[in-house]
């Protein structure tokens, strides 16, 4: 009688393990964040809906994942990496590491990394060397530059809007850049094509914990 308790609790455990990552992953799978080169601008999607929209700069020198090129990589990427939760707006990093400066926006001359971190690494042939190219999305104390291309290969944020970011979405969230505009016919059918298919794995996902915990519970 002890051991099949103990194996019951073990599946109950199990159980309630896989619906928590399913929730997490669930959660992940709803938000998308999609750059526009030619808008210059960012929007966070949850499912069909825009959540939320930024201004950005992408890279002057173009686009491209060439090691060395200095340019905006284009396509789906993830979010490998988060750093900086808890930093001021306008923490230094160097390295990925706060130095313990902090600056204010426009600071005359500086432009280093700024407030938070989000690593970004590739997940289409085209984009594979953005992880070890060390692309990321950061804030830029030269918030005057935001909505034009003034980066060295990384998607720019003002710290306020980076922040927020940070804040919104979670690792292993889908980052989808593109260089035309964000609001033509076809981006907006893709959207929702992707949003039905999420949708859809997800009905999946759920119907396939119901029938462990009632294998569970029958046992």
């Amino acid at each position: 009688m002890k051991n099949e308790n103990s194996e019951l609790v073990a599946k109950i455990l199990r159980i309630a393990l896989c619906i928590s990552a399913l929730a997490i992953l669930n959660n992940c799978a709803t938000k998308q964040v999609m750059v526009s080169v030619k808008d210059q601008r960012m929007i966070v999607m949850d499912g069909e809906k825009v959540e939320k929209m930024y201004p950005v700069s992408t890279s002057k020198f173009g686009l491209g994942d060439r090691p060395g090129s200095k340019c905006t990589p284009l396509g789906t990427l993830k979010v490998a990496k988060k750093i900086g939760r808890g930093m001021p707006a306008g923490a230094v990093f160097k390295g990925r590491r706060p130095t313990g400066e902090v600056l204010k926006p426009n600071a005359q001359g500086r432009d280093p990394i700024v407030t938070r971190i989000l690593w970004l690494s590739g997940l289409e042939p085209h984009n594979r060397n953005a992880f070890g190219r060390f692309i990321y999305i950061h804030g830029t104390p030269e918030e005057w530059r935001i909505g034009s291309p003034a980066s060295y290969g990384c998607i720019r944020m003002r710290s306020d809007d980076v922040i927020d970011l940070y804040d919104r979405i979670g690792v292993g969230t889908r980052i989808t850049v593109v260089p035309d505009s964000l609001f033509t016919g076809d981006h907006l059918a893709r959207r929702q094509q992707k949003s039905i298919a999420r949708k859809e794995r997800a009905l999946v996902a759920t119907r396939k914990v119901r029938q462990l915990d009632s294998d569970a519970v029958t046992r």
